[in-house]
């Protein structure tokens, strides 16, 4: 059920009316519904897997529970290593199987070994890195007493599986969601209202840019032995575009549709095409999965290799960014893409800069020369680096490498440059958009615009952009396979 169909609009109409008007009494009614809700919305993707997600949620609820009641603290941790077995055992098994017994014959048919191990027939479960990354974390949150345990089982239920951020996030922590659950919420207009703009913002950004990116990338992608090198470079651009467009409008619907129900969740995009660093970027970009690994995997690892000051920085940083590749998929291409990220750390680990915050001059029309040259570089380094993502195998991603670096770069690219110029038109509406707002929370926080003619006539753009311009069709959400 996605975000843009028909069927969710529906569906989110129903949830919205039984939620404020008919089961708004108290609280536990009104989370019973979030809940039945969330289950409603899991099942209509696949109801065998609603199981699934009720049964790692039943586990982790009674964990939670006994490890904050055990004053041993050997028992509180057998507790939590059980809860951390199931979680990354589980996302593992599902994910990462079929991946590590192929490399692992392939490795072993490099020295001319034959293994006959098989591999299976595994359907992955929407949303499992989602949700598992909420479950671990409550668990390690418990377990170091930053978090009292939640006894509250439709709470606790709601906060694992809540619909608007299940399949793509953004990852929530218990300590920060699982409080809005204990309350009562009271419509707010203003919120509403923020809500439906930034769902607005989503929708564009998903249907008019991102959808329409994606005919053109595949094409590119699926022949670029064959194109010129400025068809392959076009291509790059666009899919950094289409990823951006696609995850951030994703989470702009996820935290839209959010406000509606009256929850503020984790923000997972702060414009991150303007960052001037990679450091920077990392700061914008995902900031839930950032955030989540930086607590529980960099940290930890940081200080373990405090002992060898930048050389055992370097080695933290990769670790991490090996992981952020991993995580996005079982492909030899999300680790080098993960690695190579962990690599770009390491001249601002050596001058001093990592933590270091550059902010764009606020107030100005447009960025300082220096402020451009700073974007366009680290821009630069994202967009080559993304091809790793979108190609399906290293094989193919190096072979996009090479054949973008010939003179052919300065030919005229072989594409329909119509429906090019339709792609940068609406991105460049996109980009200039969230440029003006960069120091608000979304892209369209037009609230403080004087003039209700021009708020209303931007509104008015944007709808009459997806009537006219909106590729609408089947395509998903890039993150719903991760």
């Amino acid at each position: 059920m996605l975000f843009n169909s028909y069927t969710f609009i529906v569906f989110f109409a129903v949830v919205f009316g039984l939620y404020w008007f008919v089961l708004n009494k108290n609280v536990k009614t009104q989370n019973f519904v979030v809940l039945a809700a969330s289950y409603f919305f899991y099942a209509w993707a696949d109801w065998r897997f609603s199981f699934l997600l009720l049964g790692i949620s039943i586990l982790n609820y009674f964990l939670g529970i006994y490890i904050g009641k055990s004053e041993n603290p050997t028992t509180r941790k057998i507790l939590l290593y059980i809860g951390l077995i199931q979680g990354i055992g589980g996302l593992a098994f599902f994910k990462y199987y079929n991946f590590f017994v192929t490399s692992i014959v392939e490795a072993f048919n490099l020295v001319s070994v034959t293994l006959s191990l098989k591999t299976l027939e595994i359907i992955i479960p929407l949303g499992i890195s989602f949700f598992t990354f909420r479950t671990v974390s409550y668990l390690l949150d418990v377990e170091k007493g930053k978090i009292k345990p939640i006894t509250d089982w439709i709470a606790f239920f709601t906060y694992v599986s809540f619909f608007p951020s299940l399949l793509s996030g953004p990852i929530d922590k218990a300590r920060t969601f699982i409080p809005q659950l204990e309350k009562l919420r009271v419509f707010d207009y203003s919120q509403a209202s923020d809500g439906m703009r930034q769902i607005l913002w989503g929708f564009f950004k998903k249907i008019v840019v991102a959808n329409n990116c994606a005919p053109i990338t595949n094409e590119i992608f699926s022949h670029y032995e064959t194109l010129p090198a400025s068809s392959l470079f076009l291509g790059a651009l666009l899919y950094a575009f289409q990823i951006y467009a696609d995850f951030s409008g994703y989470s702009d619907m996820a935290i839209g549709f959010s406000k509606l129900l009256g929850f503020n969740i984790t923000k997972n995009f702060d414009y991150p095409f303007f960052a001037q660093s990679i450091p920077e970027y990392w700061r914008k970009w995902h900031i839930s999965l950032t955030a989540w690994l930086t607590e529980y995997v960099f940290t930890p690892l940081s200080i373990a290799f405090r002992d060898y000051d930048k050389i055992g920085l370097i080695l933290a940083i990769v670790i991490n960014f090996v992981i952020v590749g991993i995580w996005h998929g079982a492909n030899w291409t999300y680790v080098f893409f993960g690695f190579f990220h962990g690599l770009y750390f390491i001249p601002s680990i050596l001058n001093g800069t990592m933590n270091k915050r550059v902010k764009t001059v606020k107030g100005k029309l447009l960025p300082t020369l220096n402020e451009t040259l700073n974007m366009a570089r680290t821009f630069f380094i994202i967009m080559l680096t993304f091809v790793l993502f979108k190609a399906d195998s290293v094989t193919q991603a190096f072979g996009y490498y090479q054949h973008m670096v010939s003179k052919s770069i300065f030919s005229v690219p072989v594409v329909d440059f119509t429906a090019v110029a339709i792609v940068l038109l609406f991105s460049m509406l996109m980009f200039a958009t969230e440029w003006r707002h960069r120091d608000k929370d979304h892209g369209l926080v037009l609230n403080q615009v004087a003039s209700t003619y021009k708020r209303w006539s931007f509104y008015s753009l944007l709808i009459l952009s997806l009537l006219f311009f909106g590729a609408f069709g089947e395509n998903q959400f890039i993150y719903f396979q991760f």
